[in-house]
């Protein structure tokens, strides 16, 4: 009888797993307007922000994260405990990766800090902008370098240098690079002249919030610490209590799992709030495109 439940199990698992894949990736049916709910769902299955290897990796790990839930309801009898492991397979690496998207945002502004002046080294000889552009392409810094290419292949294919930058700008996506591209685009409008000048400005106040942000982003180190001791004692206690029977009976009872629902709960919001404290606060972009600018009102 245990071995047919557990096929049942087991087979409606996979049929959960295949009906929320059809669920976020869509069928035949005629496409109409996404409800928010789904839309969120399907961000939270593509990954926003990831290559597509990233993407393809992601995905997997979320279809692993349901099947070693399903397989820890089966083997520990707690229905919140296949909850927990589904919700930690992503969840724990999220947690961890607090500090290395700030570590690299920080190398990507240095990234830009370099080529900010390479560009007014170009400047300074006497070429102008959108030359300038161009020329650096070919010694553009590896972090940007796909960014930078794609710039002054618009411009070379005839598109105008502000609408070049502007897209250059939503590729970078980070309120610091608008402070870098605005002046640009102000320059290609107007044609002015101090534009070298301005271009060292802008690469000197790049290095100053570098060194502003790694001093923060070190004090941050302790907050994030923090999470991982948290997370790694907490996993500890899980697995011991998964294989200790003695420690587990309190909890395999309607209330022990209603407990055990509420300390989760309790336990992911103080994740969740100390990581946002070990996180810088996002600003607002100088630079928006153009679908998320307010309609101008009819007179």
């Amino acid at each position: 009888m245990i071995q047919i439940l557990m096929v049942l199990a087991v087979l409606l698992v996979c049929g959960g797993v295949a009906m929320a894949i059809m669920f976020l990736v869509g069928t035949t049916k005629p496409i109409g307007p996404a409800s928010p709910t789904r839309l969120w769902w399907r961000r939270f299955w593509a990954g926003p922000g990831r290559t597509a290897a990233q993407r393809r990796t992601h995905r997997g790990l979320l279809i692993f994260a349901v099947i070693a839930g399903a397989a820890a309801w089966l083997f520990t009898g707690w229905p919140i405990g296949g909850v927990i492991v589904a919700l930690a397979i992503p969840g724990v690496p999220w947690l961890f990766a607090a500090a290395s998207a700030e570590k690299k945002a920080i190398v990507r502004l240095g990234a830009l800090e370099t080529w900010t002046r390479r560009v007014s080294d170009y400047v300074r000889n006497g070429i102008g902008l959108q030359a300038a552009i161009i020329a650096t392409a070919r010694t553009a810094p590896p972090l940007l370098a796909v960014e930078v290419k794609t710039l002054a292949a618009r411009l070379q294919a005839g598109t105008d240098a502000p609408t070049a930058l502007r897209l250059f700008a939503e590729e970078l996506n980070d309120p610091s690079s608008d402070e870098v591209i605005a002046p640009l685009i102000l320059q290609a409008a107007d044609a002015g002249e101090g534009l070298y000048s301005a271009l060292v400005d802008i690469a000197q106040s790049l290095s100053d919030e570098i060194v502003a942000r790694s001093t923060v982003d070190s004090e941050r180190a302790s907050a994030r610490f923090t999470v991982q001791f948290l997370t790694a004692v907490t996993v500890a206690l899980l697995v011991f209590g998964a294989f200790s029977a003695e420690y587990a009976a309190p909890y395999r009872t309607g209330m022990g799992q209603t407990v055990l629902v509420g300390l989760t709960g309790l336990y992911i919001g103080l994740m969740l709030w100390i990581r946002g404290l070990s996180l810088p606060p996002k600003l607002p972009r100088l630079l928006r495109a153009e679908s998320d600018k307010p309609p101008v009102a009819a007179s």
